[in-house]
């Protein structure tokens, strides 16, 4: 089988599992336009249509679909080929794909992230961010950074080391005109920044206090689904907002924004790196691991983790 065809074999399952050309091109690296030239040769070589296409949508036709149950597990079998010699490669080389939602890439992008590429040039990182929840082995990815407590029980985690803290915030113009709240339910008095989830659901703020949690139903001019727009808003005084503390951080030591309820925002679980069991990893992700574990300053041995996740929602 030449180079080519496998690599139109892996487009047909990038697409099937993906249900989309565009995002299935952004997973290869390719152009829309590539792909879907190169899906249509391998249609025209084999005879048969492989998708129902429509402006609004993909998806397998019958015999597309029996023709991905058929060649998805020999695919398998020359990833896990390709992944058995890269184990035994002298020198790190090749594509890391990393997961994460965008604080936690900000967070480790200088201090591991760039500073791995400077120990490894022969490595290339594709870090994706995104708020959703991924399969990271479904999508294609080797590893993933989450909240510990988001970590899938299947996982093998590494602990990055900081716990991490919400922050409810204002500006000081807000806070003269409209005073502070000093329990989460004076927050129902308050204009709030609300923060829709990548699920589309609203966030419930959360905040804890003496073992007492309580989630409220925030009300306010404006609903935004990203943390830097809410940002701005809250900057501008519309309202009050809650963030990842290492988000507005820099604004609060400066004085542009005022924290309140402090005291109801203790700190939980910090990030973890995470990763399949997988038995053969390549070089490169086997210096990766090894350098995030030093990065947390931690030794404590890998181990996959054990019972269920709590349903703790990252706000935007």
């Amino acid at each position: 089988m030449t180079r080519t065809a496998l690599q139109d074999l892996e487009a047909v399952i990038a697409i099937a599992r993906r249900g989309s050309f565009r995002a299935a091109a952004l997973d290869l690296g390719l152009s829309t336009t590539a792909l879907s030239n190169a899906i249509a040769k391998l249609e025209s070589s084999l005879g048969i249509r492989l998708f129902n296409r429509t402006t609004r949508s993909v998806s397998l036709t019958d015999t597309g679909q029996l023709f991905v149950d058929q060649i998805g597990p020999a695919l398998q079998d020359i990833q896990a080929a390709i992944e058995t010699a890269r184990s035994r490669q002298a020198t790190p080389s090749g594509t890391l794909r990393i997961n994460a939602f965008t604080m936690a890439a900000r967070e480790i992008l200088s201090p591991l992230v760039l500073e791995f590429l400077r120990r490894h040039p022969d490595v290339h990182i594709d870090l994706v961010t995104e708020g959703r929840l991924v399969d990271i082995v479904a999508e294609g990815f080797d590893l993933g950074v989450r909240v510990a407590d988001l970590v899938p029980s299947d996982m093998i985690a590494v602990s990055l080391g900081r716990k991490q803290r919400f922050a409810v915030v204002g500006s000081p113009a807000y806070v003269a005109d409209h005073g502070k709240p000093l329990v989460p339910p004076d927050l129902l008095n308050h204009r709030c920044i609300r923060a829709r989830l990548p699920n589309g659901a609203l966030l419930r703020w959360l905040f804890e206090k003496n073992g007492r949690s309580v989630a409220i139903d925030v009300t306010g001019p404006i609903t935004l689904d990203e943390a830097s727009l809410a940002r701005t808003a809250v900057l501008e005084g519309i309202g009050l907002g809650f963030f990842m503390e290492q988000d507005v951080l820099a604004d609060i030591e400066t004085g542009h924004l005022v924290r309140v309820l402090e005291d109801w925002t203790p700190p939980f679980a910090g990030l973890c790196l995470y990763y399949p069991g997988r038995r053969n990893p390549s070089a490169a992700m086997k210096a990766f691991i090894a350098m995030a574990r030093a990065f947390a300053g931690t030794a404590t041995s890998d181990r996959p983790r054990r019972g269920h996740t709590r349903s703790l929602k990252k706000p935007v």
